[in-house]
């Protein structure tokens, strides 16, 4: 059985099968999920049923979709309804988000690629000791250096309900983060392989809390982690370990600042259920290239960018289950706006008039009735408005870019993450995980670009290897940044090389006689320090962070003494981060005793706090590396600018 093919359960519904088992069914239900999940499973029409063993029958009905009741889930066992396997079958499948979409959103996006304080206890005496203050800041999060937009596996885009400007977190809503950083705090303590149904039970129950609380932000992101925790647990190989981080993250920190933000800081702590698109008038549109999207979770489809004549990014997407064989046929399937004729692809190089149109705050159009569009005349890279586009210096893009990927900032959907070149082709150069495209841009930065998709099926890593034996080819790109220690983009549409029209890297193949020497072959770059003054130290408190998420607060605490990392960080220039990595693995060891001897339960709430704090100052100070490296020209210093690092944990 998969995963997949069970229907949504709405997250009160497994927390409260898991709640009503027996403590001796409880210690039985992980064992209990891993073998219902070898069970044949059949659908018909709402109702899901697993065949339990050769008489026995669990059925899970779902009108609408989802399992929103309790008695929607039955057993045909002896024991039922207090048996194991209605908890074990809700535990299985999908976790619900019940936040709908609004009703003009036809064409459904990719599943992202998606939005009180802690108790007391939360290690002040050891905070204070560090000199770190981790309570929230008063202020929006701009002085950690994070800005807009979740990450995979955080909560959704969500833009901010308002607020007076003295609105505080009422005693429900405290008690509901409350809630969400003990359950958070228990996931760092027991690690993905202590984290099961039982643990992830809590997090749904207190995510299911957060959303009656109106507090819909954290909400979301605690239904992430539970869905990053399963796939850990099932070893799902699209499972990345720092998704996880980033989710736990703002899992905590969103909790944290409950208790302490008000007015526009309470509303984007607060989020929104779902994304509204609010009316934009009249716009006439310009196409500027379109991207196939292939997802870890098998959607495919396509995603149209066109610019506004004020510059503004707005998308058009077709994105459900199909994988890749489904993004090469959207893209040559029409437009879902108004009246448009126009396929993907078409839109991507022509223009559209649109009225009534609707925009949701992350720039994509509605599909609503009321709007109505009709094929326009296009432009040209180099015309107005899109010229305008590669006007900003690289690194005030970058910076703009930064804005819009930082992993923990309020996610108010603003700004792209996409940047405008002119560059120089320079050749391939290697690297650890293969080869990618080296090229010169304005200033003397040289960024590095790679590959979209690895996917066969799509084109980008063929072009990719034609153009790296046209070295010396100057090509206006765009190309999506990747937040490195360097510059660094996904190349996404560029100029054709012959000078004529443009080239959609990931559906369109170039052929070698596109080139300007056809026989050439792949040119190799000399090889690339790794930056001047060398790779940074910050690694070795990340990769403790990361260490814990799979194996618990007890593993970091056997680590033996970290003097020497925290002596090679300090070395780096990195101080506040040797003292974190210090105070991080001391928190994790420290166990205390009572008068007999005995070990009292640890502090996971300091424990948690330490980790929290690292991991926004791990996050802060990589964008501050990101951003200096593309203000950086050839044999420039790049320095690490100072990263405020009171309100980390904010």
């Amino acid at each position: 059985m998969n995963a997949a093919q069970l229907p949504p359960v709405a997250p009160e519904v497994t927390a409260t099968l898991v709640e009503g088992l027996s403590p001796r069914l409880r210690k039985r239900l992980d064992a209990a999920v891993t073998k219902l999940a070898a069970r044949p499973t059949h659908r018909d029409g709402d109702t899901t049923t697993i065949e339990v063993d050769d008489e026995t029958e669990l059925r899970l009905h779902a009108p609408g979709g989802v399992v929103a009741k309790v008695e929607d889930v039955t057993c045909g066992c002896l024991l039922a309804p207090a048996c194991v396997h209605r908890a074990a079958a809700a535990c299985a499948a999908p976790a619900a988000d019940l936040a709908p979409e609004p009703a003009e959103q036809a064409t459904p996006e990719a599943p992202g690629p998606a939005s009180g304080t802690a108790p007391a206890a939360v290690g002040p005496d050891a905070a204070r000791a560090l000199g770190l203050n981790v309570a929230p800041a008063s202020g929006p999060d701009a002085a950690t250096g994070v800005a807009a937009n979740a990450a995979p596996g955080r909560a959704p885009n969500t833009a901010p309900d308002a607020a007076t400007p003295h609105e505080t977190a009422s005693p429900d809503q405290r008690a509901a983060a409350d809630a969400l950083w003990s359950a958070g705090a228990a996931v760092l303590e027991a690690g993905v392989d202590g984290a099961g149904a039982v643990t992830q039970s809590a997090l749904l129950r207190a995510a299911h809390t957060a959303r009656l609380r109106h507090l819909p932000r954290a909400a979301g992101t605690a239904l992430s982690v539970v869905t990053l925790l399963r796939a850990a647990r099932a070893g799902n190989p699209s499972y990345r370990t720092a998704e996880l981080v980033t989710a736990l993250a703002e899992l905590l920190g969103t909790a944290h600042r409950v208790g302490t933000a008000s007015g526009a800081e309470l509303a984007a702590v607060r989020g929104r259920v779902r994304r509204p698109y609010s009316p934009d008038g009249s716009l006439r549109l310009y196409g500027l290239f379109t991207e196939p999207v292939v997802t870890d979770s098998g959607h495919g489809g396509v995603r149209t960018w066109v610019a506004g004549a004020d510059g503004r990014l707005f998308t058009v997407g077709d994105v459900a289950p199909g994988g890749a064989g489904r993004a090469l046929g959207v893209a040559d399937r029409a437009v879902r706006l108004g009246d448009s004729a126009l396929t993907h692809r078409e839109l991507g190089r022509a223009g559209l008039a649109v009225s009534g149109a609707t925009v949701s705050p992350d720039g994509r159009l509605g599909a609503g009735k009321a709007v109505k569009a009709v094929t326009a005349r296009g432009a040209v890279w180099t015309e107005p408005p899109l010229a305008a586009l590669w006007g900003t210096p690289p690194a005030e893009q970058a910076a703009r870019a930064l804005r819009s990927t930082s992993r923990y900032a309020d996610p108010d959907g603003t700004g792209s993450d996409l940047l405008f070149l002119d560059v120089e082709l320079l050749g391939a150069i290697r690297e650890p995980g293969g080869a990618c495209l080296l090229a010169q841009c304005e200033g003397g930065v040289r960024v590095r670009l790679t590959v979209a998709d690895d996917d066969p099926a799509l084109a980008h890593r063929d072009n990719l290897a034609l153009l790296a034996a046209a070295p010396g080819t100057r090509l206006r790109i765009i190309g999506r940044l990747i937040p490195a220690t360097h510059p660094r983009l996904t190349l996404l549409a560029c100029t054709h090389p012959t000078g004529e029209g443009t080239v959609d890297l990931g559906l369109d193949r170039l052929r070698r006689a596109d080139l300007p020497d056809p026989s050439a072959p792949a040119h190799f770059a000399p090889p690339q320090p790794a930056g001047p003054g060398g790779p940074s130290p910050l690694y070795l408190l990340e990769r403790r962070v990361e260490q814990t998420v799979p194996a618990g607060r007890a593993a970091l605490g056997l680590l033996s003494d970290v003097t020497a990392e925290a002596r090679r960080i300090r070395r780096g220039g990195l101080p506040t981060a040797a003292a974190l990595l210090t105070a991080l693995c001391a928190s994790a060891a420290q166990r205390d005793r009572d008068l007999f001897g005995r070990l009292l339960p640890a502090d996971t709430d300091g424990f948690a706090a330490y980790w929290l704090a690292a991991a926004r100052y791990t996050a802060a100070v990589s964008e501050s590396l990101c951003a200096a490296a593309w203000n950086a020209t050839e044999g420039d210093q790049v320095a690490v600018p100072p990263v405020p690092v009171h309100d980390v944990a904010g």
